[in-house]
């Protein structure tokens, strides 16, 4: 699964280590060292993933994701420091589908990328074109979109797979690891992933999403899909 990744690290080395592993994988690679330029070059000629770090010159990582996720929902896996819990966390809130921290195994974040360009080209969702329903919210799986009544919700790779496994299993609870497994496929990962993932899904698709009707905490547990009720 070839794709044009852009590299966005100021610091030459691990630039060039990142490139070297996804170049073996048969990615095309380009390498950028600031916020700016990288805006600039994935505006232009958008790649189909981006490997952002999240502390850059002239404009930070999260600068970067945010500016680019008004306009398409490209996939960005983001480079955090070790044990900054809260820049993970605002990372993925900011619109990352996928995070590493460093230092990190460059195969490791090469698998990661294989990961998330799979999903956002589809090839992770089961079988089938069929059409999700919970009154006005439609989730087309064969055309990999979402409608809330007339309005198009743009949603990342992973929101879109999170919330059609949540509605192809309404009213069942499933905790926060059995969501990683079953929606990012990862055995290990931070919890807190899930927790930011349907805390955008909620903003996204709930009327109050302070009071979710649709994605629903199960205390104690994690969360539940519950179709509105109908008239």
């Amino acid at each position: 699964m070839s794709a044009r990744i852009l590299v966005v690290d100021d610091d030459p080395t691990v630039a060039e280590v990142v490139a070297r592993y996804l170049e073996r994988d048969g990615h095309v690679v380009e390498c950028v060292g600031d916020g700016a330029e990288a805006l600039r070059r994935a505006l232009s000629n958008p790649p189909d993933l981006l490997v952002l770090d999240l502390m850059l010159p002239k404009m930070d990582g999260l600068q970067v994701c945010r500016k680019l996720r008004e306009r398409w929902p490209v996939p960005v896996i983001m480079l955090t420091a070790l044990g900054e819990e809260i820049d993970r966390v605002v990372g993925l809130e900011t619109g990352a589908d996928d995070y590493v921290t460093k230092p990190f195994s460059p195969r490791e974040l090469a698998l990661r990328v294989q990961s998330v360009l799979r999903r956002a080209r589809g090839a992770s969702m089961p079988a089938g074109t069929g059409v999700l329903r919970d009154d006005t919210l439609v989730v087309d799986v064969g055309a990999h979109e979402v409608r809330l009544g007339d309005d198009r919700i743009t949603l990342t790779a992973r929101e879109f797979d999170l919330l059609a496994h949540l509605m192809r299993n309404p009213r069942q609870a499933f905790s926060r690891s059995a969501l990683l497994d079953q929606v990012w496929g990862w055995s290990f990962g931070d919890s807190s992933t899930v927790t930011v993932h349907v805390r955008r899904l909620r903003e996204k698709i709930e009327p109050d999403p302070t009071a979710p009707r649709r994605i629903v905490t199960v205390w104690g547990v994690g969360y539940r899909y519950e179709p509105l009720p109908q008239p």
